[in-house]
């Protein structure tokens, strides 16, 4: 029989790549038209939700769309049909389609946009350009009886538990006795009710990110052989990932802006680019910063960047970065395009039952003449 997959399964999928908690404050990401409980059968990854793609939708019979830039980003006071957004409002509902968004966070989140603008571009040995977060660790120590140790150690690890760097499944263990007496109305996996019960068990501790604790426990409960599992949590001091906005990171081997230029334009599918400096300078340390990053140039800058790429620089901004010896490399804010195909294969890995499609519009609003 093949699973039902609701339009929740994958929000919290995405939630899983990009949490809500990284979007900046300003922002509106998560669901923005239709419901959590849509049987999902066809889905589109798109960069924008402009109306062209939404008709597009309509047309391949799409039950839910992930998108990039929201949809709804400024309140709607009126759901007025004669004008553009309406209409796109009124086509989603009618066809009962469904719209969840992934913005910031999904440019600050690991393996999201950045990186995936390092990976097209061949950028490595990447660090943050801007921290926003430092995740928050917690102790979560468990007690298993040895049959079930692996199973649940297998089950927190999975959850998001246990991950040291590139280091997954770190847990300590040790082996001791505990006690419980079931009381009346109890269904114990050991034990008489009413008699005291000595029961061998593993203590099995690990670290886990807080904002990933409610599943990790949730995994635990699960896998876990008693009625009533006994579980500690101990705050942390130690810090766990920085997580931030940009990347900065190096190229493989050295080459001139002009070249690195080029070598874009082919990788990003892009046909021009706004490039400040000299062409024939060295390129070796890049860093990016998906969408509108011009007032961050400076940062890239005293980082030590060869080159600063980022979309929607204006005039003077672009003036001061050249002036300041910050070369710059504008590919425009549809860059971000790249995001499709892998947002796609994530979620293709997660619900392979399903059916997957890029946007094919175009929903870049320039055009070079």
């Amino acid at each position: 029989m093949t699973q039902v997959i609701r339009s929740k399964d994958l929000f919290a999928a995405m939630e899983s790549l990009a949490p809500a908690y990284l979007a900046y404050n300003w922002d509106n990401v998560g669901l923005q038209v239709g419901t959590y409980n849509k049987n999902v059968q066809k889905v589109m990854v798109t960069l924008d939700v402009l109306e062209s793609v939404v008709d597009e939708a309509v047309e391949k019979n799409i039950d839910v769309i992930i998108a990039h830039h929201p949809l709804l980003f400024k309140s709607v006071h009126q759901l007025n049909t004669d004008d553009t957004k309406g209409r796109i409002l009124q086509k989603l509902i009618q066809h009962d389609i469904s719209v969840f968004a992934s913005h910031t966070n999904l440019d600050i989140a690991e393996g999201g946009v950045n990186d995936i603008m390092c990976d097209e571009l061949g950028i490595t040995n990447r660090k943050i350009l801007l921290p926003s977060h430092t995740e928050k660790l917690v102790k979560i120590v468990v007690f298993v009886p040895g049959t079930h140790a692996e199973d649940v150690r297998n089950a927190m690890s999975d959850s998001g538990a246990g991950h040291i760097g590139n280091y997954s499944h770190c847990t300590f263990q040790t082996s001791g006795q505990g006690t419980f007496m079931p009381l009346e109305g109890t269904n114990p996996y050991l034990g008489t009710t009413n008699e005291l019960e000595y029961a061998d068990e593993m203590r099995i501790e690990t670290i886990v990110p807080q904002p990933k604790l409610p599943s990790v426990i949730n995994a635990v409960l699960k896998a876990h052989p008693y009625e009533e599992p006994a579980y500690d949590l101990y705050p942390m001091e130690n810090e766990g990932r920085t997580l931030g906005i940009g990347r900065i990171g190096s190229l493989k081997e050295e080459t001139t802006l002009k070249s690195f230029s080029e070598h874009m334009k082919k990788v990003l599918n892009i046909n021009k680019l706004r490039v400040t400096g000299d062409l024939s300078q060295t390129v070796k340390t890049v860093a990016i910063l998906g969408g509108s990053g011009e007032k961050y140039w400076s940062d890239a800058w005293k980082l030590g960047a060869d080159v600063y790429i980022t979309g929607d620089m204006t005039f003077h901004a672009a003036q001061d970065a050249w002036q300041a010896g910050m070369s710059v490399i504008d590919p425009g804010h549809y860059a971000e395009k790249v995001m499709k195909k892998p947002i796609k294969d994530f979620l293709e890995s997660k619900f392979p039952d399903l059916e997957f499609v890029v946007s094919a519009s175009n929903t870049d609003p320039f055009q070079f003449i």
